[in-house]
């Protein structure tokens, strides 16, 4: 059991732009108004050209995806919330808060990693709880510690309790639900996606313990991290802002353990919170500030962990 892969499934946008149907949770959207929507995608398409190309240096093995012209899906740059891979050969497949990012689930993709060996046992399908008008994001709304089989989930209109309770209970995660809020035009609102203010890696935590305002599930969330050895290292609300938050460690060339964050979430670490990732890690940035202003995710949202056992 491993908390890291060497292996990420990527989409490449080509209708990229602001999701009207996301803005109305999702906080950290901009409405770039005066660029044109070809523009701002072949803004996306160099940065994530660009992103790619830096994760292939280090050695990370990105599986690249086009996105579909006929399918109208500017959120396809963010696969990690309607689909997970496990190192049993599960698939979890998860219902989308938008009705537009449901059509970003694609079987030909299942069919694109068989065909390079992986292996796919079972597909676990959440999807039919969208009719009850009931969300779970992927690893958007559930940070897996995969090695002490805890999941992380901080509630929202995207993250059901009751379906992740069941998410836990079909994978055999241990359950830690908490609610996580930042403040818009001055009223604490939930987070969208758990992913925005807290990233586990193999042995620290980075997260945004004050976004936690209920003082109990915040010593309980401290609680589970400091007992499975996780330093943690707290972030603020301006840095999450920022996405500081959505970072995920990786396994690149000779097993080198990489973080990987937008150079935003990187300008914004203080020089004490980077030395004490630094002793975890290597640091690894890209530029991605049209992704981040538009689809209002960042450098973990791109990228969806391939575990899946290979033939």
């Amino acid at each position: 059991m491993e908390q890291i892969t060497n292996t990420i499934l990527m989409i490449r946008p080509v209708n990229f732009r602001m999701n009207e149907q996301t803005a109305l949770n999702n906080y950290y959207q901009k409405n770039l108004d005066d660029t044109l929507p070809e523009t701002i995608n072949t803004k996306a398409q160099k940065e994530f050209d660009a992103y790619v190309d830096k994760l292939r240096q280090i050695g990370v093995d990105v599986i690249v995806v086009d996105d579909k012209y006929e399918t109208d899906t500017p959120d396809s740059i963010f696969p990690n919330n309607w689909v997970s891979f496990h190192e049993n050969g599960d698939v979890g497949l998860y219902p989308m808060f938008a009705e537009n990012r449901r059509l970003e689930r694609r079987e030909d993709i299942l069919d694109i990693l068989e065909a390079q060996g992986f292996i796919i046992n079972n597909i676990v399908d959440y999807t039919s709880a969208e009719d009850d008008h009931v969300f779970l994001e992927g690893t958007g709304s559930i940070i897996l510690d995969r090695v002490n089989r805890k999941a992380y989930c901080a509630l929202s209109p995207r993250a059901d309790e009751d379906l992740f309770i069941e998410f836990c209970e079909d994978f055999e995660f241990t359950p830690i639900i908490f609610t996580s809020n930042q403040t818009v035009n001055g009223e604490r609102k939930a987070i969208y996606h758990t992913n925005v203010m807290m990233c586990i890696g193999e042995t620290f935590a980075v997260i945004c313990l004050s976004s936690i305002d209920d003082k109990k599930e915040r010593k309980n969330v401290i609680k589970h991290l400091k007992e499975n050895g996780k330093e943690i290292i707290d972030i603020t609300e301006a840095q999450v802002n920022n996405f500081a938050g959505n970072m995920l460690q990786v396994k690149g060339a000779n097993n080198t353990r990489y973080l990987i964050m937008s150079q935003a979430a990187y300008n914004t670490l203080t020089l004490g919170q980077i030395k004490a990732l630094e002793k975890h890690t290597k640091i690894l940035s890209s530029s991605l500030d049209t992704i981040e202003a538009c689809g209002g995710g960042s450098a973990r949202c791109m990228m969806a962990e391939v575990f899946l056992p290979k033939n």
